[in-house]
């Protein structure tokens, strides 16, 4: 691609600052940058035409972990690691809806509930014996009982009688979301290029060459923030985890509200403007799912179906409006990775799942390593 003087002169000379990624880590990151370095020139450089990866195609579920996660997690991080990982959850929702405010973020706290099929009594039971022992752990964060009992108010089929309810889980719209973080950016004078891919990149003492599908240019520093996309650039304890997404037509009188996670969180749904959305069921198919193909996977998308109609919405009428799949950052730890990799260059990557939530967070943390 040959570019004018303008082009190079306007966009890409004299960048103190250059991000991959113009998703919820990269624009926070941008922002946070803007703060500390107001004369600063940022450039944010996003391989697809809308951000790709999972920002644009995540549920919308403003969550921190269903009790069976939880418990699960304790299982393979120490009891101080787990409740480090839920506070940087809830402080990560509180700076998303900071930055943006509710109304733009349409939040709503609904609540969220752990559903157990009639077949998981075993886990069930065992959630209900370790209730009491989560709460406490985590009241020095809430202030309060997160964790309580209701009764099936939903009415779905095959599912066991006790809910697990979270007074604090929320949820809102992801589309704008990212329209309000995109717009946001760019009142502050951070650029955004769409369409552009980095191939590679090279470091001298003081600044790194970076190489593009379009064009190669040099910034002072680069900041990697491509999450499930990250092993294509960096050699890093991160891979990719495709997650499978679909979403109803209108339903009539839809009495569904809230957040809800089944199956340890592997499924989750909730309502949004009169719908069902669904996903989930990368248990399925671990080893498929490993990929940065934005595809349906057909034992998982057949699985989701019958969620919906023989468990969420046995009685009602509906057809699938869209299907979609977002793709995740996972290792073998939950937590983020976020740190300096050279003299110019630095990471805030493997979210595992957990973006709306630690997005934010994760993004200031990456600007502020420079300090």
């Amino acid at each position: 691609m040959q570019l004018s003087y303008w082009e190079i002169k306007s966009w890409l000379t004299n960048i103190d600052f250059c991000i991959v990624g113009s998703g919820i880590v990269g624009l926070n990151c941008a922002l946070q940058l803007r703060e500390l370095y107001p004369k600063s020139k940022i450039v944010i450089l996003e391989k697809g035409m809308l951000p790709q990866g999972a920002s644009t195609k995540n549920a919308g579920f403003a969550c921190f972990g269903s009790l069976s996660e939880i418990l699960d997690d304790l299982n393979a991080h120490t009891e101080e690691e787990v409740f480090n990982l839920i506070k940087r959850r809830v402080e990560g929702l509180k700076l998303l809806r900071t930055t943006i405010g509710d109304k733009l973020l349409n939040f709503q706290q609904l609540g969220g509930y752990e559903l157990f099929l009639e077949a998981d009594k075993e886990l069930l039971d065992s959630c209900v014996e370790q209730k009491e022992y989560i709460n406490a752990l985590l009241k020095p964060i809430f202030k309060d009982e997160v964790f309580s009992f209701k009764d099936n108010i939903f009415n779905f089929k095959d599912i066991n009688e006790d809910y697990i309810f979270n007074q604090f889980e929320g949820q809102i719209d992801t589309g704008s979301m990212m329209e309000a973080l995109l717009e946001l950016a760019q009142s502050k004078g951070i650029k955004i290029l769409s369409t552009v891919t980095v191939e590679e990149f090279s470091e001298d003492n003081f600044s790194v060459k970076i190489k593009t599908n379009q064009f190669e240019f040099s910034a002072s520093k680069l900041f990697i923030a491509t999450n499930g996309f990250a092993s294509q650039l960096l050699n890093e304890n991160v891979k990719p985890a495709r997650a499978q997404v679909l979403i109803t037509t209108p339903i009539k009188n839809l009495h569904i509200k809230g957040t809800f996670h089944l199956d340890k969180g592997y499924y989750y749904f909730r309502n949004i403007d009169n719908r069902i959305l669904l996903g989930g069921g990368r248990h399925l198919d671990f080893e498929a799912e490993e990929t940065t193909d934005f595809a349906q996977n057909k034992i998982i998308q057949n699985q989701l179906d019958a969620l919906l109609k023989t468990i969420i919405l046995p009685n009602d009428t509906f057809e699938v409006d869209y299907r979609w799949s977002g793709i995740m950052g996972v290792g073998h730890k939950k937590e983020a990775i976020v740190k300096q990799l050279s003299n110019h260059v630095y990471c805030g990557v493997r979210l595992g799942g957990m973006g709306v939530a630690i997005g934010s967070l994760v993004g200031k943390e990456l600007a502020d390593v420079t300090g």
